[in-house]
């Protein structure tokens, strides 16, 4: 992995990112993916200020390794936000959900490394024209939110590559070292992990939610409230009440208010599985155990090695 533009970029082992989910991934999961040899990230998008302060001060002392932040550009205070990975020297920060163009400058002014999350390759180009270092691809097979383009991972890697020459990360639907190889065969040059480290130990979901998602089957997530921001979440009562409303035909100001405040909150931090919003994507369904970060970076790059060895001993 020597040669390889992520781990290069970022100074970390393995090019293996975990990515900065609302109500899971704190100073915890992310310290303890970053200690592991990947990239742990915070996740902005589910905390005030002074918490988001708080995780970042937290992972500093639980890792000597780079750690970084996910900010959704959408945030309400998103000035506040940026102003203190500057000040605390976030070494690290991806944005998403909003123009890279906003805050890519002043970051990378202030020494931060910045990598945008895009749905498309029109944004992918967009990414290069803001200078943004290296640009994550997600196929809409991932958990929470989406683009408009329900573009899958597989067809959306070659296309972002051939779009554009920075270092490419993959993401949706990626929680093993053979969905890894799969992406690199397609031009990836890292992955980007979301819901297989949303059900690990480390993670600061609840447990119900864990639970709850390591039992699902194919075809038990869905991509729903399309009028307002296109969210992967699992079929249950809040999600049928969606779809009653989307059915009838009604207005993005009538799903918000059925969202209210804290829908996600409930869901997946304090596990109410029946009204609260519960995103994870669709590989969920091939997860049955909870286990700890480190045994998932470990067990992904064995794979992935295991199943290159495989290909190359293939002859046609």
């Amino acid at each position: 992995m020597e040669k390889n533009r992520i781990t290069q970029l970022f100074g970390i082992k393995y090019p293996i990112i975990q990515a900065g989910m609302v109500w899971c991934s704190g100073w915890r999961l992310a310290s303890a993916v970053s200690n592991s040899g990947g990239l742990g990230l915070i996740g902005a998008g589910s905390m005030y200020p002074e918490t988001l302060r708080e995780q970042i001060k937290k992972c500093k002392l639980a890792t000597g390794n780079p750690f970084g932040v996910n900010i959704p550009l959408m945030y309400p205070q998103v000035e506040e936000i940026m102003q203190i990975v500057m000040d605390e020297k976030v070494p690290i920060v991806f944005t998403s959900a909003g123009n890279p163009k906003t805050w890519t400058p002043e970051l990378k002014a202030a020494g931060i490394i910045v990598t945008h999350v895009v749905s498309g390759s029109k944004f992918a180009i967009k990414c290069v024209e803001a200078g943004v270092d290296a640009v994550v691809a997600e196929g809409f097979e991932a958990g929470g939110h989406n683009g408009r383009e329900e573009t899958t991972t597989l067809t959306l890697i070659p296309q972002v590559r051939k779009a554009t020459g920075l270092p490419l990360i993959a993401a949706g639907g990626i929680a093993t070292g053979k969905g890894m190889a799969a992406v690199f065969a397609l031009g990836a040059e890292g992955v980007q992990v979301g819901t297989r480290f949303a059900l690990t130990e480390e993670s600061s979901a609840s447990e119900a939610f864990k639970q709850k998602c390591i039992s699902l089957n194919e075809g038990d997530t869905m991509l729903s409230l399309k009028k307002v921001s296109p969210t992967r979440m699992v079929k249950n009562d809040f999600y049928r009440q969606v779809q009653e409303l989307e059915d009838k035909g009604a207005s993005a100001d009538e799903l918000r208010s059925l969202l209210g405040r804290g829908r996600s909150r409930r869901g997946i931090f304090e596990g109410d599985l029946v009204e609260g919003e519960l995103e994870i994507g669709q590989i969920a369904s091939l997860i049955d155990s909870i286990v700890p970060a480190e045994q998932v970076v470990r067990e992904m790059m064995k794979e992935y090695s295991e199943t290159v060895e495989k290909l190359n001993r293939i002859v046609f």
